[in-house]
Formats: C-alpha cells, sequence, structure tokens
C-alpha cells in the first residue's frame, strides 16, 4: 500500500556526513547530561514507600494526587491498581521519617473532609531491590542488543548488523539524555518504552536492509553505485514508512495526552524513540553501512564454476 510514489530518487546518502555529524552532537550532548544530570530514578529503583487503598467508590485520582501533592513529600506517584476502587501511590524515602509515619501522613490527608478510605497495604521498597532492578535492566538491554546484531548478521551481513546496533544505542541515548535533561522521572514504564523502542527501531531498519539486499541483486541495479542503491531503497519505502510510523505515533500521542500520568513516562518514551528511530535508520545506519564498505558482492554469493566431468 502506497500514498504516493516517488519516480527520482533522493539523494539521501550525498547528505550522509551532515547527518551523521547531526547525530553525534545530538549523542554527545545526551551523553553530557547523562553524565551532569543524571536520571532521576523513580520509587522501584532509589526505594520509598508504596501503599495500596481502597475507596467504597471510583477512586478520583486527581484529587488524591492533589491531597498527596500538597504533603510536600517530594516526587509522588498515584495511579490506579486494577479496578477504579484500587489506588497505588508510591513516595520517596525520607531520613526523618519511617516508612508507617509517612503512609499516616498520606492516609490522614486521604481522609480529610470525611472521605472513606481503606488502607490495604504498605511496603517498604529497599535500595538494594532498586539496585537489582537497575542491574536487570541494563542486562536486559545488553541482551537485546546482543540478540539485534546476532539476528542482522546471520540475515545480512556483519556491516549491516554493526550499522544498526549503532543507530539503535543512539536511540537509547538520545531518550535517556532527555530524561535527564528535563529531570522526567524514569520508572519501570519508561525502561519498557526503551526496550520497546529497541525493537521497534530495528523492524525499521530491517525493512530498509531488506529493500537494499534486494536492489543488489536486481539486473536493473548493476549499473548503480551502492549510494544510489541505497538511495532508491530508502525513496522506495518512504510510503511505508509514513503509513507505519504515522499511525503508531498517533497511538502514543493519544497515549501521552490522555493517558495520565501513569502512562506519561512510556509513552514519552516511545514518542522521542520513534521519531529518532526514523532518523536513525534512514539517515544514521545507511551511511554508516556505506561508510563500512558494504558492496554487492557481500550480499550475492558467488556462483562457482561447475567441474566438468572428466571422460
Amino acid at each position: 500500500m502506497e500514498f504516493f510514489r516517488i519516480k527520482r530518487d533522493i539523494p539521501f546518502m550525498s547528505y550522509g556526513r551532515l547527518t551523521t555529524a547531526i547525530s553525534l552532537v545530538t549523542f554527545i550532548l545526551a551523553v553530557f547530561f547523562l553524565a551532569t544530570k543524571g536520571l532521576n530514578f523513580s520509587v522501584e529503583f532509589t526505594g520509598g514507600t508504596v501503599m495500596e487503598v481502597q475507596y467504597p467508590q471510583a477512586a478520583n485520582l486527581p484529587d488524591i494526587r492533589k491531597r498527596v501533592e500538597g504533603l510536600r513529600l517530594g516526587d509522588v506517584q498515584v495511579q490506579s491498581l486494577g479496578t477504579s476502587r484500587d489506588v497505588l501511590i508510591r513516595l520517596p524515602s525520607k531520613k526523618d521519617k519511617s516508612s508507617a509515619q509517612l503512609s499516616n501522613e498520606v492516609l490522614g490527608a486521604l481522609k480529610a473532609g470525611g472521605t472513606q478510605v481503606d488502607l490495604r497495604k504498605v511496603e517498604f521498597v529497599g535500595p538494594s531491590v532498586g539496585e537489582e532492578l537497575v542491574s536487570h535492566g541494563l542486562t536486559a538491554i545488553t541482551i537485546v542488543c546482543i540478540g539485534i546484531m546476532l539476528y542482522l548478521a546471520l540475515r545480512f551481513e556483519w556491516r549491516f548488523a554493526v550499522s544498526a546496533i549503532i543507530a539503535n544505542m543512539h536511540d537509547v541515548v538520545i531518550i535517556l539524555g532527555c530524561f535527564a535533561l528535563f529531570q522526567w522521572e524514569f520508572s519501570l514504564t519508561v525502561l519498557a518504552g526503551v526496550l520497546a523502542v529497541l525493537g521497534y527501531s530495528v523492524n525499521e531498519s530491517v525493512v530498509v536492509f531488506d529493500r537494499i539486499r534486494e536492489n543488489f541483486r536486481k539486473p536493473g541495479m548493476r549499473g548503480r553505485n551502492t549510494a544510489q542503491i541505497i538511495d532508491n531503497a530508502i525513496t522506495s519505502t518512504i510510503s511505508r514508512t509514513i503509513i507505519t510510523h504515522g499511525s503508531t505515533e498517533a497511538m502514543v500521542l493519544s497515549m501521552l495526552l490522555f493517558g495520565g500520568p501513569a502512562l506519561h513516562g512510556f509513552a514519552m518514551a516511545l514518542t522521542i524513540g520513534i521519531v529518532f528511530g526514523i532518523y536513525s535508520s534512514v539517515l544514521v545506519a545507511s551511511p554508516i553501512a556505506l561508510a563500512l564498505g558494504v558492496k554487492r558482492e557481500h550480499m550475492i554469493k558467488p556462483v562457482k564454476p561447475k567441474e566438468e566431468a572428466v571422460v
């Protein structure tokens, strides 16, 4: 399915140095913000108090959030838990207050004005659990990256695998850099969004690489050089890219605008990741593959001449 067909190939590779330089600058800035500001980890990573409360009727999350934030306890999270009556509240740890004291303060604020609410459970999440989550998250990202490289190396060629993983890690670092710059809360849902972006980005890279390999094998493309073949592959997949990423971005933006605080971090990570994923798959991965010297010979196995039978 195509919205339009571009008759003349767009010379993407002629701008390869410029787009790679832009990517390098944004990457360095992201690393700088990560090193200087760091990530604003949520309670799951830093430790704190987790409360579960239940209302006799559907809970008013904005009112609950306003009451809890009025206690000035720091960055708090309020979200639904399973049903509309159950609410999960995450509180950061305080040196001068115990978990019991924090939960009592919050429960008192929720019951102000005669509001009926029941405390179902209170748990303290220790810093050691947070450290374990961080290590597991980094392990998950590492395993995903290794799996992507092996997959692309087996399906295409090692030059494509290297260029794709550089482009994908570029997307991840940009997302983390944005969260560090604006000090948005980095939670487990954001980590899930980062892992989703890795898979989403590699899918776009596979589509472009598959068309490049197909072009190398077409007899009509034998008179063109590698840059022209890559330009044709990217141009021919533009319509598909607009349809796929446009519809996905519309869904993610709806989550970002109307999903509430519980989905805000996840949707923000996906929003940034999809935009930079398109950019990196087209204008980062392909120029890197070209710079690594990918050729027609790497895509087409030479045919060995048959040995004539000796009579």
